[in-house]
Protein backbone atom coordinates (compact mmCIF):
# COMPACT_ATOMS: atom_id res chain seq x y z
CA UNK A 1 0.00 0.00 0.00
CA UNK A 2 2.58 2.47 0.48
CA UNK A 3 3.29 4.71 -2.70
CA UNK A 4 7.00 5.22 -3.77
CA UNK A 5 8.01 8.58 -4.92
CA UNK A 6 6.95 8.96 -8.69
CA UNK A 7 4.02 6.91 -9.24
CA UNK A 8 1.90 9.93 -9.69
CA UNK A 9 2.49 13.42 -11.16
CA UNK A 10 3.75 16.58 -9.62
CA UNK A 11 0.45 17.99 -9.59
CA UNK A 12 -1.47 15.00 -8.27
CA UNK A 13 1.22 14.34 -5.48
CA UNK A 14 0.76 17.82 -4.83
CA UNK A 15 -2.61 17.59 -4.51
CA UNK A 16 -2.42 14.42 -1.90
CA UNK A 17 -0.36 16.60 -0.19
CA UNK A 18 -2.75 19.16 0.57
CA UNK A 19 -5.46 16.83 1.35
CA UNK A 20 -3.23 15.35 3.98
CA UNK A 21 -2.29 18.64 5.55
CA UNK A 22 -5.53 19.80 5.93
CA UNK A 23 -6.66 16.38 7.00
CA UNK A 24 -4.12 16.42 10.07
CA UNK A 25 -5.06 19.84 10.79
CA UNK A 26 -8.32 18.79 11.28
CA UNK A 27 -7.61 15.92 13.21
CA UNK A 28 -4.99 17.77 15.43
CA UNK A 29 -8.18 20.16 16.74
CA UNK A 30 -10.55 17.07 16.78
CA UNK A 31 -8.06 14.92 19.02
CA UNK A 32 -8.54 17.37 21.94
CA UNK A 33 -11.63 16.00 22.46
CA UNK A 34 -10.36 12.57 22.49
CA UNK A 35 -7.64 12.46 24.56
CA UNK A 36 -7.43 12.24 28.36
CA UNK A 37 -5.64 10.16 30.63
CA UNK A 38 -6.04 7.15 29.37
CA UNK A 39 -6.31 8.11 25.40
CA UNK A 40 -2.99 10.05 25.36
CA UNK A 41 -1.08 6.64 27.13
CA UNK A 42 -3.12 4.38 24.83
CA UNK A 43 -1.99 6.73 21.61
CA UNK A 44 1.55 6.02 22.22
CA UNK A 45 1.69 2.53 22.44
CA UNK A 46 -0.85 1.67 19.69
CA UNK A 47 1.41 3.97 17.29
CA UNK A 48 4.08 1.74 18.10
CA UNK A 49 2.08 -1.28 17.72
CA UNK A 50 0.95 -0.75 14.38
CA UNK A 51 4.16 0.50 13.48
CA UNK A 52 5.63 -2.90 14.57
CA UNK A 53 2.67 -4.98 12.84
CA UNK A 54 3.18 -2.93 9.54
CA UNK A 55 6.55 -4.27 9.13
CA UNK A 56 5.21 -7.86 9.15
CA UNK A 57 3.79 -9.07 5.50
CA UNK A 58 1.94 -11.95 5.60
CA UNK A 59 1.38 -14.52 2.41
CA UNK A 60 -1.65 -13.10 -0.56
CA UNK A 61 -2.19 -14.66 -3.47
CA UNK A 62 0.00 -14.81 -6.81
CA UNK A 63 2.94 -14.23 -4.98
CA UNK A 64 2.39 -11.09 -3.46
CA UNK A 65 2.19 -10.08 0.12
CA UNK A 66 0.32 -7.77 2.22
CA UNK A 67 0.62 -6.11 6.01
CA UNK A 68 -1.75 -4.84 8.55
CA UNK A 69 -2.79 -0.78 7.87
CA UNK A 70 -4.23 -0.37 11.63
CA UNK A 71 -6.58 2.33 10.31
CA UNK A 72 -9.70 0.88 11.80
CA UNK A 73 -7.91 -0.78 14.64
CA UNK A 74 -6.39 2.95 16.07
CA UNK A 75 -9.61 4.50 15.48
CA UNK A 76 -11.39 2.10 17.75
CA UNK A 77 -8.91 2.28 20.37
CA UNK A 78 -8.22 5.94 20.52
CA UNK A 79 -10.88 7.95 18.23
CA UNK A 80 -10.86 8.72 14.56
CA UNK A 81 -9.13 11.72 15.02
CA UNK A 82 -6.16 10.86 17.15
CA UNK A 83 -5.62 7.67 14.83
CA UNK A 84 -5.25 10.22 12.00
CA UNK A 85 -2.32 11.53 14.18
CA UNK A 86 -0.73 8.17 14.62
CA UNK A 87 -0.95 6.90 11.46
CA UNK A 88 1.22 9.94 9.99
CA UNK A 89 3.52 9.68 12.67
CA UNK A 90 4.05 5.65 11.51
CA UNK A 91 3.97 6.99 8.05
CA UNK A 92 6.50 9.45 8.42
CA UNK A 93 9.21 7.29 10.49
CA UNK A 94 8.67 4.69 8.14
CA UNK A 95 9.66 6.94 5.32
CA UNK A 96 12.28 8.98 6.67
CA UNK A 97 14.00 5.80 8.68
CA UNK A 98 13.08 2.82 6.56
CA UNK A 99 12.51 4.18 2.64
CA UNK A 100 8.79 2.83 3.03
CA UNK A 101 7.26 5.03 1.05
CA UNK A 102 8.22 7.97 -0.76
CA UNK A 103 9.14 11.07 0.38
CA UNK A 104 7.69 13.40 -2.21
CA UNK A 105 4.60 10.78 -1.66
CA UNK A 106 4.14 11.29 1.91
CA UNK A 107 0.83 13.07 1.11
CA UNK A 108 -0.76 10.27 -0.95
CA UNK A 109 0.53 7.68 1.59
CA UNK A 110 -1.32 9.50 5.06
CA UNK A 111 -4.07 10.23 2.35
CA UNK A 112 -4.59 6.60 1.68
CA UNK A 113 -3.94 5.21 4.84
CA UNK A 114 -4.00 7.47 7.30
CA UNK A 115 -7.17 9.24 5.95
CA UNK A 116 -9.22 7.04 3.83
CA UNK A 117 -8.72 4.02 5.92
CA UNK A 118 -9.41 5.80 9.20
CA UNK A 119 -12.69 7.27 8.09
CA UNK A 120 -13.88 4.07 6.20
CA UNK A 121 -12.97 1.89 8.51
CA UNK A 122 -13.91 4.32 11.48
CA UNK A 123 -17.43 5.10 9.71
CA UNK A 124 -18.61 1.19 9.05
CA UNK A 125 -18.00 0.80 13.14
CA UNK A 126 -20.07 3.40 14.07
CA UNK A 127 -22.69 2.81 11.61
CA UNK A 128 -22.69 -0.96 12.21
CA UNK A 129 -22.34 -0.51 16.64
CA UNK A 130 -26.21 1.16 16.10
CA UNK A 131 -27.47 -1.86 14.73
CA UNK A 132 -25.98 -4.94 16.13
CA UNK A 133 -25.99 -6.05 19.47
CA UNK A 134 -24.62 -3.53 21.96
CA UNK A 135 -22.46 -6.47 23.88
CA UNK A 136 -18.85 -7.45 23.33
CA UNK A 137 -19.04 -9.57 20.11
CA UNK A 138 -21.17 -6.23 18.28
CA UNK A 139 -18.22 -4.17 18.71
CA UNK A 140 -16.14 -6.96 17.54
CA UNK A 141 -18.30 -7.79 14.73
CA UNK A 142 -18.63 -4.31 13.60
CA UNK A 143 -14.66 -3.58 13.90
CA UNK A 144 -13.67 -6.66 11.96
CA UNK A 145 -16.32 -5.25 8.92
CA UNK A 146 -14.72 -1.60 9.12
CA UNK A 147 -10.95 -3.04 8.89
CA UNK A 148 -12.14 -5.08 6.17
CA UNK A 149 -13.73 -2.36 4.12
CA UNK A 150 -11.15 -0.27 4.84
CA UNK A 151 -8.30 -2.02 3.21
CA UNK A 152 -9.93 -2.16 -0.44
CA UNK A 153 -11.03 1.65 0.07
CA UNK A 154 -7.99 3.13 0.13
CA UNK A 155 -6.97 0.66 -3.14
CA UNK A 156 -8.91 1.55 -5.03
CA UNK A 157 -8.69 5.53 -4.48
CA UNK A 158 -5.42 4.90 -5.00
CA UNK A 159 -6.73 3.57 -8.16
CA UNK A 160 -8.34 6.70 -8.84
CA UNK A 161 -5.56 8.45 -7.78
CA UNK A 162 -3.49 6.57 -10.68
CA UNK A 163 -6.25 7.33 -13.00
CA UNK A 164 -5.48 11.27 -12.69
CA UNK A 165 -2.12 11.17 -12.32
CA UNK A 166 -0.08 7.78 -13.23
CA UNK A 167 2.88 8.15 -14.74
CA UNK A 168 3.55 3.82 -15.32
CA UNK A 169 2.43 2.57 -18.79
CA UNK A 170 -0.62 0.36 -16.63
CA UNK A 171 -4.05 0.86 -18.15
CA UNK A 172 -6.18 2.20 -15.46
CA UNK A 173 -8.74 -1.11 -15.22
CA UNK A 174 -5.35 -3.15 -14.91
CA UNK A 175 -4.63 -1.20 -11.89
CA UNK A 176 -8.13 -0.85 -10.48
CA UNK A 177 -8.52 -4.98 -10.93
CA UNK A 178 -4.79 -5.56 -9.26
CA UNK A 179 -5.39 -3.47 -6.36
CA UNK A 180 -9.12 -4.54 -5.78
CA UNK A 181 -8.51 -8.22 -5.98
CA UNK A 182 -5.39 -8.23 -4.05
CA UNK A 183 -6.66 -5.94 -1.19
CA UNK A 184 -10.02 -7.76 -0.57
CA UNK A 185 -7.72 -11.06 0.38
CA UNK A 186 -5.64 -8.02 2.41
CA UNK A 187 -8.42 -6.96 3.92
CA UNK A 188 -9.37 -10.50 5.68
CA UNK A 189 -5.94 -9.97 7.07
CA UNK A 190 -6.58 -6.84 8.45
CA UNK A 191 -10.35 -7.32 9.69
CA UNK A 192 -8.49 -11.23 11.69
CA UNK A 193 -5.68 -9.03 13.26
CA UNK A 194 -7.96 -6.03 13.95
CA UNK A 195 -10.50 -8.29 15.89
CA UNK A 196 -7.76 -10.32 17.87
CA UNK A 197 -6.12 -6.95 19.28
CA UNK A 198 -9.72 -6.06 20.27
CA UNK A 199 -10.65 -8.83 21.47
CA UNK A 200 -7.43 -9.17 23.73
CA UNK A 201 -8.00 -5.62 24.92
CA UNK A 202 -11.39 -6.42 25.70
CA UNK A 203 -10.59 -9.48 27.57
CA UNK A 204 -8.50 -7.48 30.42
CA UNK A 205 -9.55 -3.60 30.03
CA UNK A 206 -12.39 -2.55 27.93
CA UNK A 207 -12.41 0.95 29.51
CA UNK A 208 -9.02 1.29 27.10
CA UNK A 209 -10.61 0.78 23.89
CA UNK A 210 -12.48 4.06 23.13
CA UNK A 211 -15.04 2.27 20.90
CA UNK A 212 -16.29 0.21 23.81
CA UNK A 213 -16.39 2.14 26.81
CA UNK A 214 -20.08 2.01 26.88
CA UNK A 215 -19.98 -1.72 27.72
CA UNK A 216 -17.79 -0.10 31.09
CA UNK A 217 -20.52 2.44 31.71
CA UNK A 218 -23.18 -0.82 31.32
CA UNK A 219 -21.41 -2.47 33.88
CA UNK A 220 -21.26 -0.27 36.19
CA UNK A 221 -17.39 -0.21 37.03
CA UNK A 222 -13.98 -0.60 35.56
CA UNK A 223 -12.79 -3.94 34.94
CA UNK A 224 -10.92 -5.27 37.83
CA UNK A 225 -7.07 -5.33 36.82
CA UNK A 226 -5.16 -8.92 36.84
CA UNK A 227 -3.27 -8.35 39.84
CA UNK A 228 -6.29 -7.98 42.30
CA UNK A 229 -7.06 -11.17 42.11
CA UNK A 230 -3.71 -13.08 42.94
CA UNK A 231 -2.71 -10.83 45.26
CA UNK A 232 -3.54 -9.16 49.05
CA UNK A 233 -5.36 -6.12 49.14
CA UNK A 234 -3.29 -3.12 50.96
CA UNK A 235 -3.82 -2.60 54.22
CA UNK A 236 -6.35 -0.03 55.09
CA UNK A 237 -3.49 3.07 56.50
CA UNK A 238 -7.14 4.61 57.56
CA UNK A 239 -7.74 2.24 59.84
CA UNK A 240 -8.19 2.98 63.94
CA UNK A 241 -4.56 2.36 66.14
CA UNK A 242 -5.42 -1.07 68.06
CA UNK A 243 -4.80 0.09 72.13
CA UNK A 244 -1.48 0.28 73.05
CA UNK A 245 -0.24 -2.76 75.11
CA UNK A 246 -0.86 -2.70 78.93
CA UNK A 247 2.44 -2.99 79.57
CA UNK A 248 3.59 0.62 77.45
CA UNK A 249 1.57 2.14 80.40
CA UNK A 250 2.79 0.69 83.15
CA UNK A 251 5.83 3.44 83.85
CA UNK A 252 3.05 5.79 84.37
CA UNK A 253 1.46 3.37 87.39
CA UNK A 254 4.59 2.51 88.87
CA UNK A 255 5.40 6.78 89.14
CA UNK A 256 1.51 6.25 90.98
CA UNK A 257 2.58 4.32 93.68
CA UNK A 258 5.75 5.99 94.40
CA UNK A 259 4.05 8.67 95.34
Amino acid sequence: MHVPDGYLDAATTAGTAAVAAAGVALALRGSRRELDERTAPMAGLTAAFVFAVQMMNFPVAYGTSGHLIGGALTAVLVGPWTAVLCMTVVLLVQALVFADGGLTALGTNVTLMGLVAVAVGYGAFAGLRRVLPDGRTGVLAAAGVGAFLSVPAAALVFAGLFGLGGVADVSLAAVAAAMGGVHLLIGLGEAAITVAVLGAVLAVRPDLVRGARHLTRSAGTLAPRPEAAGRPRTPNTTAPMPPAHPAAEQPALIRTDAR
